[in-house]
């Protein structure tokens, strides 16, 4: 009997060091031509988990096996690292400049336990912030656009220039991409994403002498219908039955969310590749940082909760299991000193803080 076991407990932790190895591959296999990586990249810190409850179990055994899981996880140790801090780096706050980056869900308009005010709760919250440079995702609008637009810098408080792209939604409803800033805004562009309503814009802000491009994204989401939804609680629950289609229109749905990120991570960098000015990349990339997508965005540029983040990095908190997928990425002419996730909940996100300070 006990033989059994032990054989079971090496074959489970054997599967999930193996998925683990498969996970960091998410990172540089083109989902468009292999997306099973990138599944198993999605799932990333709850893989590292189970591992890490192995090695916990073989230690508490007094075996050797636990070195399979701690070899497995040292191997990633760097997508380790770029969901978990465990050091606070403080650079401080003096002489910086404040971005925020938050995505809406809508101001909660289309939920069905709808948040009271849940604008005028938002506008508050961040109006208490005094952000310098404030990236709003999912941003939302009922009426004409330029009047609600001057309406919210006005419920911010303080002078703020702005650049907002929206999308019509029905009848005076517009959906959309913010930027507002208290730093003048000198040039205006944006990316919208072939077949998609995703949006990329980019604002070159002039701060002190000097002009940042900033690129605020909301990157294709899986957009998950109701019954894939609930494949995830048929998971959970013994008395339902998850079917093969059911899995077969999941797998669809999130492999077709890959490939589009793949896409649009690769028309922002080409973009970003050609500015003229030190940039600041961030928003929703609804994607993992064992992604390709994410690794495609940060290369040549800093991840602000990397440097100066400290505990999980989660970021997203709806209906799925918890996740970082919200980002501040940053320019070798920068100096990040902070970054904090508020953890505030009037969104299925968590707004995400970083200070800079220009170099030299």
């Amino acid at each position: 009997m006990r033989r059994a076991l032990y054989n079971i407990l090496l074959a489970v932790n054997i599967f999930f060091a193996f998925a683990l190895l498969i996970s960091y591959l998410a990172a540089y296999v083109n989902p468009g031509n292999f997306a099973l990586p990138a599944i198993f990249g999605l799932a990333y810190p709850y893989i590292l988990l189970i591992n890490i409850l192995l090695i916990i179990i073989w230690a508490v055994l007094l075996k050797f096996e636990a070195f399979i899981s701690i070899a497995v996880i040292a191997v990633g140790f760097a997508h380790f690292s770029n969901f978990i801090r465990l050091n606070r780096p403080d650079g401080g706050k003096a002489n910086t400049f404040k971005i925020i980056s938050y995505n809406l869900r809508l101001f909660n308009y289309f939920e069905n336990k709808q948040i009271a005010n849940s604008e005028v709760k938002v506008l508050n919250f961040l109006k208490t912030q005094k952000p310098d440079i404030l990236c709003l995702q999912e941003y939302f609008v009922t009426g004409d656009p330029p009047q609600k637009e001057e309406a919210i810098k006005t419920a911010l408080g303080g002078k703020y220039y702005s650049h907002v792209k929206v999308f019509g939604r029905g009848r005076n409803k517009f959906y959309g991409i913010a930027t507002f800033s208290k730093f003048p805004i000198i040039n205006k562009g944006e990316i919208v994403h072939p077949g998609s309503a995703s949006l990329t814009i980019y604002t070159d802000v002039l701060i002190r002498k000097d002009t940042f491009r900033i690129y605020n994204n909301h990157l294709q989401s899986f957009r998950l219908k109701k019954m894939e939804r609930s494949f995830f609680i048929e998971m959970t629950n013994p008395d339902d039955k998850v079917t093969g289609n059911d899995i077969k229109s999941l797998y669809a749905r999130l492999k077709k969310g890959f490939v589009r990120r793949a896409q649009q991570a690769q028309i922002v960098k080409d973009n970003i590749n050609r500015s003229p000015y030190p940039v600041i990349v961030l928003g929703d990339f609804n994607d993992t940082p064992v992604s390709y997508s994410y690794r495609k965005l940060r290369k040549g540029l800093n991840d602000s909760f990397v440097n100066t983040g400290y505990g999980a990095g989660f970021t997203y908190t709806g209906n799925y299991p918890p996740n970082r997928i919200d980002y501040i990425l940053y320019d070798n002419a920068l100096i990040n000193s902070y970054f904090e996730i508020i953890k505030v909940n009037y969104s299925d996100h968590y707004p995400i803080v970083a200070y800079f300070r220009k170099k030299n």
